[in-house]
């Protein structure tokens, strides 16, 4: 089929007109039948005009429809960075919703430095987006204001500014989780690795923590809290810091799984053992966590279920109010990191 024996002329386009034709039915019914962001029919006419589609090498002209629709069907997706394996779990989730819906996702980077958004959302702009899809929030922030300003439609995921419209994962519930799961293993000093105090999920998990210890009727140590950035050095400092500590913790939950990969570094080179001397909580639950040396308990984060809520968001004509925020609930995993607390003067 693809001889280049002789020279051949050039093929034009396969177009709805020419499977109309051949099909013999109308130029409409085949735009219905083909178009891949509507349910498929089972009919037999649908069956044999999607074979004689594929049979004429028909491909659908994604930039003309979008041409006519005044739309690129096109999001585009700013992380703070894609090494990150939480941020590029969220894009891969994005991109995949976005396929379900006959859209497409481009992501730019901003390596998590404050304004870095404005560049990277400008960049995105030019290429025609529909929307953006944001997960650099900071508190104090006003670009949100700025793009609604300007009539630019966004959704913010993962953290929140706590006006705009937003899908995140319930993280005070998440922390709560994470924190009560220790308490009932018995530990009583529990730090807490408790990640940047500028992002709104971080806030949220300490927030679960402080939660959990008081329904407990634990005093807060100010030496057990600890800020962090979201990387694995930053963890490990943080883990060296709650170890000396005069009265140290016999557990830590690290703000996210990062974190905790750095704080278990960090033990094992103290000479510690996770979990009979520390046990250890991360959070997000990224793949590789099931494989370290010592798995570790972890809580999981629906990225999948927060992707679709923010497309849902992104394509409303109208919001309420009431409809801001969605919500996505955590589930803890427990494995080999944590176990009941074994000091006995921990109570």
């Amino acid at each position: 089929m693809f001889s280049s024996d002789a020279p051949q002329a050039k093929q034009s386009r396969v177009t709805l007109h020419d499977v109309a034709a051949a099909s013999g039915v109308s130029k409409s019914t085949v735009s219905r039948i083909l178009d891949e962001r509507l349910p498929q029919s089972d009919s037999e006419t649908a069956r044999r005009v999607r074979q004689i589609a594929a049979d004429l090498g028909y491909v659908r002209d994604v930039s003309a429809a979008s041409l006519r629709r005044g739309k690129t069907s096109t999001i585009g997706v700013i992380v703070p960075r894609l090494t990150d394996t939480v941020m590029a779990m969220l894009y891969e989730a994005l991109a995949q919703a976005c396929a379900r819906t006959g859209r497409f996702a481009i992501v730019a980077t901003t390596g998590d430095e404050p304004k870095a958004d404005r560049a990277a959302a400008k960049s995105l702009l030019q290429r025609g987006v529909d929307g953006l899809v944001l997960s650099t929030a900071r508190e104090d922030d006003d670009f949100p204001v700025q793009l609604e300003a300007r009539g630019i439609p966004y959704v913010l995921a993962l953290r929140s500014d706590g006006r705009s419209m937003s899908s995140v994962g319930d993280d005070k519930l998440g922390g709560y989780l994470a924190t009560r799961h220790l308490l009932d293993l018995g530990h009583r000093r529990i730090g807490i690795i408790a990640g940047p105090g500028y992002a709104s999920s971080s806030r949220g998990r300490l927030a679960g923590y402080r939660w959990a210890m008081t329904e407990a009727g634990l005093a807060l140590d100010p030496r057990w809290i600890v800020e962090s950035t979201f990387g694995i050095d930053s963890g490990a400092e943080a883990a060296e810091r709650l170890m000396a500590t005069p009265e140290r913790p016999t557990a830590i939950f690290a703000i996210n799984d990062n974190t905790a990969i750095g704080a278990l570094s960090a033990l094992v080179k103290l000479g510690l053992s996770v979990p009979d001397d520390v046990s250890l909580v991360g959070y997000n639950d990224i793949p590789i966590v099931s494989r370290l040396s010592v798995p570790l308990t972890s809580v999981r984060v629906p990225f999948d279920r927060i992707a679709a809520e923010a497309l849902d968001l992104l394509s409303r004509e109208t919001k309420s109010d009431s409809d801001r925020m969605r919500v996505a609930p955590p589930t803890l995993i427990p494995r080999a990191s944590t176990s009941p607390c074994r000091s006995a003067s921990s109570g």
